[in-house]
């Protein structure tokens, strides 16, 4: 690509040559100093034989003597690379490289890219746990559906870290947040509304068993693939029930009317719309949001266009509206969900990330949201609110304690300072490397 030049996608311009200017978003600093190399003696050999000897005796002691307790891996295969497709793992590291920048800079989680070029999910599953002894956490990114079930699924169950893959489990959680918040608005709950769900990619598996777990009727749920209607009769589903068990699943719990036809019928008459399926416009029509309930809600996740402009969504009654994008009002950004996360199970040293955590997460987000203002446009924080990554954090840690899967028992209070020291110190060193000219200012 011409890196004199913008690659342009929609109203938005990206310059590739920032990227190709830095060669790279992210890279390696000591954080001991160096005063000489006679240093080495302590850092490296002889002084790191019996660092080793008391990690060998005592495995947990890795955690106090390095920096497993604060990284992770971003792992993908590149099978389902935003909204590319199978690109492949080489062409999906500028994007885990960015991933891995969000997660420093707003979770002070040092963030490993780990490109795999391997796309068999055994295969994908064996080199995962044969590299996590060198991290204290695994964030799986980008890897298609269904096999993205069961890599977690496994993974989650084989290794005593925290695993977690963003696409579903992000996703869902910034997607209850906005929800909670825009049924107070409009003076509905959880347990009695009827939602549509368009799409059953990774994101809406994950989001309608956080649903559940918050509360909402799966019977009141109907739910739509590319080709109609999920129920029982699907008997394509469920020929494929081995392959995709998930989907099968949800086939069973949701649409109690026992619903059937497309994404007309599945909208009509109810009082959420959630979409996270193929970019819009158009791809849901005006007249299908007419047919909802009075106080509708829509969230159409598509991203880089949504599945219906939010200005025909309004137009067509819908009362409150929600996007995947940061141009336009209630942004739902699993960005304001996965630092904050890590942060939070990191610090206290969990096993694993549990859906009551993401619960926990979500209603931290929502909370935060409320103390500053709820309203049609402001149902779930901005980006630019810093203040709430801490807060994610906390309730992540207090939670993984009180499910007593945290290793290091910590008050609330002390979770909360960790958190916001640990963020706030690298904003400022970054903040410092630029204003000294270590980081350059980009290219015109």
């Amino acid at each position: 690509m011409n890196e004199e030049i913008f690659e342009e996608k929609g109203k938005e311009k990206i310059p590739p040559k920032w990227h190709a200017y830095y060669k790279g978003k992210v890279e390696i600093l000591p954080k001991c100093p160096i005063r000489g190399l006679e240093d080495f003696s302590v850092w490296y050999t002889p002084g790191v034989a019996e660092v080793c000897n008391e990690i060998a005796n005592s495995p947990d002691r890795v955690y106090d003597y390095t920096n497993k307790w604060n990284t992770i891996a971003i792992v993908t295969d590149g099978s389902r690379t935003l909204g590319l497709g199978n690109i492949g793992a080489m062409a999906a590291l500028p994007v885990m490289e960015g991933k891995a920048l969000l997660f420093k800079y707003l979770g002070a989680v040092d963030a490993f890219p780990l490109v795999i070029s391997e796309q068999h999910p055994e295969k994908i599953i064996e080199i995962v746990k044969a590299v996590s002894p060198s991290f204290g956490g695994i964030n799986l990114e980008d890897i298609s559906t269904p096999k993205c079930f069961y890599i977690l699924e496994r993974l989650q169950n084989e290794l005593d870290i925290p695993v977690w893959h963003d696409d579903q489990q992000g996703t869902a959680t910034a997607t209850l947040a906005a929800l909670i918040n825009a049924l107070k608005i409009v003076g509905k709950n959880i347990e009695d509304v009827k939602i549509a769900i368009v799409g059953v990619g990774a994101a809406n598996v994950a989001t309608i068993r956080l649903l559940k777990a918050a509360g909402a009727n799966p019977e009141k749920m109907f739910v739509v693939d590319s080709k109609g209607l999920l129920h029982p009769e699907r008997v394509d589903l469920e020929k494929k029930k081995d392959i995709n068990p998930h989907k099968w699943r949800i086939c069973l719990e949701t649409n109690g009317e026992r619903r059937k036809g497309g994404m007309e019928e599945a909208i009509k008459g109810t009082d959420v719309l959630i979409a996270a399926s193929k970019p819009g416009p158009n791809v849901i029509k005006k007249e299908w949001i007419a047919q909802m309930n009075e106080d509708a809600i829509v969230f159409a996740l598509a991203n880089p266009t949504p599945e219906i402009w939010p200005w025909e969504a309004k137009d067509a009654g819908a009362r409150i509206v929600g996007t995947g994008r940061c141009d336009f009002p209630n942004q739902i950004n699993n960005s304001l969900v996965f630092p904050g996360v890590f942060r939070g199970a990191l610090t206290v040293r969990a096993s694993r990330i549990t859906d009551d955590m993401c619960l926990a997460a979500a209603h931290a987000l929502a909370d935060f949201a409320e103390k500053n203002g709820l309203g049609e446009d402001y149902i779930i924080p901005k980006m630019t609110e810093k203040e709430v990554f801490p807060e994610v954090a906390t309730a992540v840690g207090v939670k993984a304690v009180e499910l007593g899967l945290a290793k290091v028992n910590m008050r609330e209070e002390e979770i909360y300072e960790v958190a916001e020291l640990m963020i706030s110190a690298t904003q400022r060193k970054i903040k410092k490397l630029y204003e000294l000219g270590f980081i350059r200012e980009p290219p015109c």
